[in-house]
């Protein structure tokens, strides 16, 4: 099943083209999670016209005029060993309302949507709520994903590897947002108060809006960012100019323009690992690792009567084990590929979303309207 799924997998990076293959052969410049000299003003102006470049090319006088723009097509995503089809809808009016409805034609769910209106979450269903008393993190603090409960039979301290198969009848969800609350109202790990699950899941939804819009428009209304320039990045198919971008918080992210096309076409970003499998030696190695989960080996686990001292101290290395490992940025990838013209629009026709070197998602739209009436029950928050 696990090759099937990877032979899937590299036919669609086929599909994707030879220019988005030829930049998945390139390193980025440097890594996001290193620290970017302060933005100097030459590095500023550089950057802006950059994005001057970038909105020339993606349509000019016919970007400007954009209100509304309707997308839908369909995603496949892996999950697991599995290849999980996706039709959607994008609802985009400028310059602060954006909504993606998602249905699962293989499975017995219900469509989910995600968006924004404003600073007004849209969710379906609608994230947990809050439980009384709990109150967020001070602004800044930082946030991360929660550690997956072990199994039986797992070392203390180890996680089961990513991937496995969820309880009988849990519907598909996506991965926890940075902030969320554990069951029963814990923050992960124990770091203070937790998040407002709204909060979090409205600023979660706000980042991915302004990765894509940077592919669509070279510009994100609904979530400021400021640019400066970086470097010049060699890739097979030509150099591409790179931009560090910043958002609110601790947001940041690479963004790259063709030097020739002046098109958009790729964002890269990190995050901390999405799972840590710590192993025991002689311990068979998981069957499937999910993207941007990790593998490391652990010491070897005390004999099961061995003092309380001796199993704390092995607790401890397993948790140190771990820490450094999440603590250690894997890259997230943003591929823009396939552009065509739509009513004087360059858009976009294919994505793909990858962690480290393992493709997440590939997603091609059918279609994109330009200016169409959106019925504004479709941008309604949650209450």
């Amino acid at each position: 099943m696990a090759s099937a799924c990877r032979a899937a997998i590299a036919a669609l990076i086929v599909i994707v083209g030879a220019t988005t293959v030829a930049l998945t052969q390139a390193p980025p410049p440097a890594p996001n999670q290193t620290r970017a000299a302060a933005p100097t003003a030459e590095s500023v102006k550089k950057a802006e016209q950059a994005l001057a470049d970038a909105r020339k090319a993606l349509g000019g006088d016919k970007l400007a005029e954009l209100k509304t723009l309707v997308a839908s097509g369909r995603t496949k995503r892996v999950r697991g060993n599995n290849l999980v089809p996706i039709e959607f809808e994008i609802l985009i009016e400028l310059p602060a309302k954006y909504v993606r409805v998602d249905e699962f034609p293989a499975e017995d769910t219900d469509p989910t949507s995600a968006g924004f209106n404003g600073d007004a979450l849209i969710q379906i269903p609608p994230p947990p709520a809050m439980p009384a008393g709990r109150g967020g993190p001070p602004e800044g603090a930082p946030t991360g994903p929660p550690a997956a409960a072990a199994p039986q039979g797992t070392a203390p301290g180890a996680t089961p590897p990513a991937g496995a198969t969820p309880p009988a009848g849990a519907k598909p969800s996506g991965a926890m947002p940075p902030g969320a609350m554990m069951p029963g109202g814990m923050p992960p790990g124990g770091r203070g108060p937790a998040m407002d699950p709204r909060r979090a899941r409205l600023s979660t939804v706000k980042q991915d809006y302004a990765r894509l819009a940077l592919g669509l428009f070279a510009t994100s209304s609904a979530y400021p960012l400021t640019f400066s320039y970086a470097a010049v990045a060699e890739a097979p198919q030509g150099r591409a100019d790179v931009l560090d971008v910043k958002g609110e918080g601790n947001f940041t992210l690479r963004y790259f323009i063709h030097s020739e096309t002046r098109l958009p076409i790729m964002v890269t970003w990190t995050t901390p690992p999405t799972n840590v499998i710590v192993t025991v030696p002689g311990q068979p190695p998981p069957a499937t690792v999910a993207p941007g989960a990790v593998v490391v080996a652990g010491p070897p686990a005390p004999p099961k009567d061995a003092p309380k001292e001796e199993m704390d101290k092995y607790s401890k290395e397993v948790l140190a084990i771990r820490a450094k490992a999440q603590a250690t940025p894997v890259e997230n990838r943003l591929y823009f590929a396939d552009y065509r013209d739509v009513d004087g629009l360059k858009l976009p026709f294919r994505l793909r979303r990858a962690i480290g070197t393992e493709t997440t998602e590939e997603t091609t739209f059918d279609r994109f309207r330009v200016n169409a009436k959106i019925d504004q029950r479709k941008f309604e928050p949650l209450k």
